[in-house]
């Protein structure tokens, strides 16, 4: 007998599968291939001169760009099941924009990318990767997006605001079983406790119908999950809003870089084109075509402090 969350994961999973054309036509934003309303960029002549003399792109005139469909409004297969799209694939384009290249965009499983950067199969990985110490022992890394979680509940509820532990006191969560999120609540849970405010209950679910299934039922007031995903739904839904956000590695802030290989010298050329771009408010118009203006970093680093190895 196939477990009732697998059987509901497996049915959404058809639905969505067979249904683009018509995805398409409801949902708030643009996923057919064409993406006529991309935010483009002027060549950026500083971001240009700062790519060190001699250095060699994968493929001359090309910036060649590893990412990975995994949903939208990151990175997503357009309608026609070919074309990347979403907000990756637009940071992307304004970075070949800017260092005056025509955009290659290679699809990969997200799994695949720390290979494929280091053998030299794409210049860079711009497909939500998060800044870890470990992964700057390999890789230089240039920011462009705030890595969030974000707190979200049922369009009509009392609850408003979520933005320290003590707002969740008594409050039951959504979340996936294993996951970071599960990890930050257990312990927004003991802090409560030790204050003598109430805990927080948690209900662990493996997929995203679920949660959602929970939260819209009744069962639990929020639901947990990566900020982007969940921004996607309520703006295709329209029955489950924000609340809050919280930073993917609370209590450090965790940030979403530009990926390259270390030492290859580009990350300082793709650090300044990202502020060029910040600066000429492209950045954020790109971010707000998908809905996603609330993880916009003020300034991009070159390599800052990463999430700690654990």
């Amino acid at each position: 007998m196939i477990p009732r969350r697998t059987l509901l994961s497996l049915l959404v999973g058809a639905l969505s599968a067979t249904s683009l054309p018509a995805l398409a036509q409801q949902a708030p934003f643009d996923l057919g291939p064409e993406q006529p309303g991309r935010i483009r960029a002027e060549k950026d002549p500083a971001a240009i001169a700062a790519v060190p003399k001699g250095f060699r792109f994968v493929e001359p005139g090309l910036f060649t760009v590893g990412i990975s469909p995994g949903g939208p409004p990151l990175t997503t297969y357009a309608t026609d099941a070919k074309t990347v799209i979403g907000a990756d694939p637009d940071f992307a384009q304004l970075i070949a924009d800017s260092l005056g290249l025509k955009l290659n965009l290679v699809p990969l499983a997200w799994a695949d990318w720390p290979l494929g950067l280091t053998s030299g199969k794409y210049d860079a990985v711009i497909s939500n990767v998060g800044v870890t110490e470990q992964r700057k022992e390999k890789f230089d890394f240039s920011t462009y997006r705030l890595g969030l979680h974000g707190f979200f509940v049922k369009a009509d509820s009392k609850v408003t605001s979520i933005k320290e532990p003590k707002d969740a006191a008594g409050l039951s969560f959504s979340v996936g079983g294993g996951t970071n999120q599960e990890r930050i609540l257990l312990e927004w849970s003991k802090q409560n406790v030790a204050a003598g405010l109430k805990p927080l209950e948690l209900q662990l679910f493996d997929d995203e119908a679920a949660r959602l299934v929970a939260l819209r039922g009744g069962r639990v007031d929020v639901v947990v999950q990566p900020h982007a995903q969940l921004v996607f739904i309520a703006a295709r839904d329209k029955d489950i809003k924000r609340i809050g956000t919280l930073s993917a590695g609370w209590p450090l802030k965790s940030d979403v870089a530009i990926t390259t290989r270390k030492g290859s010298g580009l990350v300082d050329a793709l650090t300044l084109a990202t502020n060029n771009l910040i600066k000429s408010g492209k950045y954020r118009q790109a971010l707000a075509r998908w809905g996603i203006e609330e993880e916009a970093v003020e300034r991009s680093e070159t390599n800052p402090p990463g999430l700690p190895k654990y």
